[in-house]
Parts: structure tokens; sequence; C-alpha cells
């Protein structure tokens, strides 16, 4: 097995939105916010290769949104899915499965393109298996108001209509449920319905996927979570029961959207699990 992090692309969010009721004095300390009070956001996927798959978890915004929406979210930087794929040698035809850790527009809308005429919308991993989960998928096609401007109808159909999705299986009774995909995964409510968090062992180590379970190595202390989790005290719950393990098991922890740390470790300490030590992916893969 072989792990590549794919850049696909930085944002940036409203450090508030990003923190809930936590004060700016707090959160800015690990955090910095600009002028306007947004913090830097990374898009950072990750791409399994093993054996004859493929596997993409996550694909970022994507780029057939109008210039308007991305004005929303102040784009900067380079990086791009097509140019992190090809600089390991990978093309997105290559890919063999796309897992969504959830629908959210940040986490899917690189899944879905335009299609040649631009009269429609078809998926841009051709070749590709898409999965996520039957109550997710309920979620994100029939959304609550609050998260209705998260889950884009074109980011989400097109994957069903093309006959590429697929469902992972999560038995009830399993808390770490291993996948069609071969490793385990996390289902965590708090954020939004039976969000996916991919736990891989890799050669002596587990890789932790982190989602929007854990954004950035800010939001390590339990209280700091972000104000567009749909359940914030079940997140604590969670948010709680997961830092302990990955404290206690030496979890490496690859963080989607800290454009600044790409992977951490945590330890117990008298306040709580804290951030213990700050990799890059390089490092560590």
């Amino acid at each position: 097995m072989k792990l590549y992090p794919i850049e696909a692309g930085n944002f940036k969010l409203d450090g508030g939105a990003m923190f809930g009721v936590v004060p700016k004095t707090l959160w800015s300390k690990t955090n910095p916010a600009d002028s306007n009070n947004l913090i830097d956001i990374a898009a950072r996927c990750l791409l399994i290769e093993d054996g004859e798959k493929l596997i993409l978890i996550d694909t970022g915004m994507g780029s057939k949104q109008s210039d308007k929406f991305f004005g929303y979210y102040s784009l900067w930087g380079k990086h791009s899915l097509d140019a992190s794929l090809s600089k390991y040698g990978f093309h997105r035809d290559d890919i063999t499965d796309v897992f969504m850790t959830h629908l959210h527009f940040d986490h899917c809308g690189g899944s879905v393109q335009w299609n040649a005429a631009r009269t429609g919308y078809e998926p841009a991993f051709k070749n590709a298996k898409f999965w996520s989960n039957e109550q997710h998928w309920s979620w994100a096609t029939q959304p609550n108001p609050r998260e209705k401007a998260s889950f884009l109808p074109e980011n989400i159909l097109p994957m069903q209509e093309s006959g590429q999705l697929n469902f992972i299986k999560r038995p009830v009774s399993d808390f770490l449920p291993q996948s069609e995909l071969g490793f385990g995964i996390f289902f965590a409510d708090g954020h939004t319905e039976k969000q996916m968090i991919p736990h891989i062992q890799y050669n002596d180590k587990t890789i932790v996927f982190c989602a929007d379970l854990l954004a950035t190595a800010g939001h390590i202390p339990l209280p700091y979570v972000m104000g567009y989790d749909t359940r914030p005290l079940l997140t604590l719950d969670e948010k709680e029961h997961f830092l302990n393990a990955a404290a206690s098991n030496n979890y490496y922890l690859f963080l989607e959207h800290d454009a600044h740390n790409e992977i951490i470790t945590v330890e117990q300490t008298e306040k709580g699990v804290r951030l213990k030590e700050v990799f890059t992916c390089d490092e560590v893969f």
C-alpha cells in the first residue's frame, strides 16, 4: 500500500463560523484571521494505492461552480486536484474508487464536472465507483434548511444517475466496521448525519482521515466545535471518544482542512487531549 496527499485547492472560511461559540481571542492563537475575519482552509484529499485499487478520499470543491460562488470562499494558492494527481503519476481516469466522507460541497464538489457541451453534469471520474452510505445519502438529497446550501444537487445526483453510486454497508452493532474498501470507518453524526471517518492501517501506523470531525489542529480542545455542526453536543461526545482513542493508540491524524498542519498526533495532558507532534505527509508516508 502507498499513500499520497492530494491537494485539491485552498480557500478561506469565516473564523467565527469555524469555531462556533469560542471567542476569537482564543481561536486566533492557532488559526489567525485576515482583515475580513477569514482563516486559511485546505482541501487535502488522500489517495490510497492498494494492489489494483486506487482509492481517492474526498475531492474538494471542484471547478464547475460560478465565479460568484467561488467569490464567497476567497480561493488562494495554486493547488488543484489534477495537478496533484499528476505529481504522483496518476490521472483521474485511473481512479477506481472515490470515497466521500460526506456530501458537503467542499468535500464532494470535485466528484462531478460539466459535460463536454456544458449542457449538464457528469462524474469527473469515469471509471470509479462512488461510495457514500444510505443514511447520509438520504440526508443530503432531502436536506434540512440548515444544510441545504451545502448539499448541492449538481454535486450529488449525477453519481447516482450514472450508475456509479455505491453504499457502504454499516453493521449496526459494530463501532468501527471494516468497509468494502479495506479500511475501518467511524460513523460520526455531530457534524452531519453519518459522516464517515476512515481509519487506514499503513505499515505499523493507523492513519485517520479526519474530515470535519477535526477540521484543524486548532480544533482539538473539546469545546472548539464548528458553527456548521448540526448537533454540536453530539460532536463534543464524538470528539472526546475519538481523541481519547487517538491519544491512547497514537493515531496519525490526517487533517483535510488545516492549511498549515498536514498530520498530527495527540496526547493526554492535565488539560485533556492536546497536540503532541506535527508531521508533513512526506515524513509519515
